[in-house]
């Protein structure tokens, strides 16, 4: 499982670089920079009170010196994995003239302390003291475990006058940071707390982690349902980090092995109850850029994958809508691959290689380079990118629930009504893909998704004259019937009804494409009043022929669905109840 999530994460981040970057094995004076592999003493908690051993390798490029001062990058790796997989991203910085500090995350690689989902007060503040090193500060770095051999202070980086909050520092120097997924949520952790960072490129990561982890797409503050086979992956892998590497440091088995003392009985409920408790969604939160989002004031380049089940571009549009509103600098790039598989063309990853080059060039090196549009997509149906000046795009389209059917004009609504039964105990009614292996198993994400009779409805609308291209997030008002929920719905989520939202493309000889394999979990508060469910934002062309389908089922292979089996109807025949499409 390890295995499978490491080149999930790796494949998701290395893809579009690789096209661009042909990373070079065993640095040497010949290639342009020397690599170097260091122990860095950081103390990390609220109070600073807590010390941890780090291991990184620096990478120099052989030109750098106190005379000719170059910026620098600092990147972490995703979850599960260690400083080793960033390497041909620092090879290839690192002769273009950047130093690169490429480092294992608390909790992985040989770095010790546990697991603390990239809160700042952890993670953030330990990425505050890397920097720091970066910017001269001695009794940092060593060239051992023990800190014993202090390694001398660096002198060749370009040093910042002011910091982003107009203050001098004497260890500022000039940074960015870059990394994906787990590396993509510690820059927000990193920024929220040191403003001597200047630039970001943070991909394929959360904005709210337990809406990541037990998403409720309803809007509401009712929790949704808890993400079962991604919540396995990430215990069981980070529990072998920490047995790997128990010998370095054996007190972060200790409680909770190798993870921040609240996950452990936070996993435990959301999958015996379906859905995180309180306190969890606020450790969660804490531990998210959606709860420090105004101390982000730096430039921001955003990148997610269009084929992510994990993360999916809600949480990228949450963040860049955000950072926008606040003034921040940011530009959002959607690109095909995600932790859930997905192989862009050659040239929408050159064009995201070339898009990140650009942004540090700009940002740290000083020069001209264009930063690009704010706004960018990866078009699978032609292999190329589409650009925008900003997000959202195009325009609505609307599809009204009418029978079993989708139309296009009030006049042609029919009313209609579908009846069925959500299981008991939250058991999935789709016989479908596993979410964190499904990209690395002979079935891929566009396995057909079946669906058990009985236990779902259905709407699809009439083969589509002309192609129809949706960029964006689909959203779908429908109004339940649900008459035994009334009874356990005010007890609190337990007693709610869950449900899960598909959009699928339906091929002309019938087969169902679950697009992207993205699913809409749905915890409905008060079933008696109309629900807005926000399906997960997609870039999707509908060919011609195609016809579009919507489907509310009441469980999912991936998901805790409701305890209690409750029969649910939809009956239709009014313009409230539809699925709207933001067409470009």
């Amino acid at each position: 499982m390890r295995r499978v999530f490491v080149i999930c994460t790796a494949t998701a981040l290395g893809v579009a670089a690789a096209t661009v970057l042909s990373g070079n094995s065993g640095a040497s004076a010949a290639t342009g920079y020397t690599t170097r592999s260091l122990h860095f003493a950081v103390r990390v908690g609220p109070s600073a009170a807590q010390s941890c051993d780090i291991v990184g390798d620096l990478y120099t490029p052989t030109a750098a010196s106190s005379r000719h001062r170059v910026p620098a990058i600092l990147t972490t790796n995703g979850f599960g994995g260690s400083a080793a997989d960033q390497a041909p991203f620092a090879e290839q910085y690192a002769a273009r003239g950047y130093a690169v500090l490429s480092y294992s995350g608390l909790g992985f690689g040989g770095s010790g302390c546990k697991i603390t989902l990239d809160d700042p007060d952890y993670d953030g503040r330990a990425a505050s003291q890397l920097v720091s090193f970066l910017g001269g500060a001695s009794g940092i770095a060593f060239a051992d475990a023990a800190h014993t051999s202090p390694v001398a202070a660096v002198d060749y980086i370009v040093h910042d006058r002011t910091d982003h909050d107009g203050r001098s520092d004497t260890y500022d120097p000039r940074v960015g940071m870059w990394g994906g997924s787990y590396g993509g949520q510690v820059q927000f952790a990193a920024a929220s707390v040191d403003p001597r960072i200047d630039a970001l490129n943070p991909q394929i990561t959360w904005n709210d982690l337990s809406y990541s982890l037990g998403p409720n797409n309803a809007g509401s503050s009712t929790p949704g349902a808890t993400k079962l086979t991604w919540a396995a992956a990430f215990s069981a892998i980070g529990i072998f980090d920490g047995l790997e590497y128990a010998q370095n440091d054996p007190q972060r088995l200790i409680g909770c092995p190798n993870f921040a003392d609240f996950v452990c009985p936070a996993l435990v409920a959301g999958a015996s109850t379906g859905y995180l408790q309180p306190d969890a969604v606020a450790a969660l939160r804490h531990a998210s850029v959606s709860s420090y989002l105004p101390r982000i004031k730096i430039p921001v380049l955003l990148d997610q994958g269009e084929v992510d089940t994990l993360f999916n571009l809600n949480e990228s549009v949450a963040t860049y809508t955000a950072l926008r509103a606040q003034g921040t600098p940011v530009s959002l790039i959607w690109r095909f691959n995600g932790h859930s598989g997905g192989t862009p063309s050659p040239a929408g990853a050159a064009y995201e290689a070339g898009r990140i080059q650009s942004w540090f060039d700009h940002y740290l090196k000083g020069t001209d380079a264009s930063v690009g549009p704010a706004f960018a997509y990866y078009q699978d149906w032609t292999g190329n990118v589409g650009t925008a000046s900003s997000y959202p795009i195009g325009s609505p389209s609307r599809f009204f629930l009418s029978g079993q059917n989708l139309v296009r004009s009030t006049a042609d609504i029919q009313p209609g009504s579908q009846s069925f039964v959500t299981p008991a105990g939250g058991a999935p009614t789709t016989l479908g893909n596993l979410d964190v292996v499904g990209s690395q198993t002979s079935v891929p994400l566009d396995n057909p998704d079946v669906n058990v009779p009985g236990t779902f409805a259905s709407w699809t609308g009439a083969p589509l004259a002309n192609a129809v291209t949706s960029v964006g997030g689909p959203t779908l008002d429908v109004r339940l019937s649900a008459p035994t929920i009334a009874a356990t719905q005010s007890v609190g989520p337990g007693g709610q009804l869950v449900l899960f939202a598909k959009l699928y493309d339906i091929a002309p000889d019938g087969s169902p494409k679950l697009i992207n394999g993205l699913v809409a979990p749905v915890r409905v508060a008060d079933a008696t009043k109309p629900v807005h469910v926000r399906l997960p934002a997609i870039a999707h062309r509908f060919a011609a022929g195609h016809r579009v389908a919507v489907y509310l089922a009441g469980g999912d292979t991936n998901y805790r669905g409701a305890i209690t089996s409750v029969p649910v109807t939809v009956d239709t025949g009014s313009a409230t109840q539809v699925l709207t499409l933001p067409v470009s």
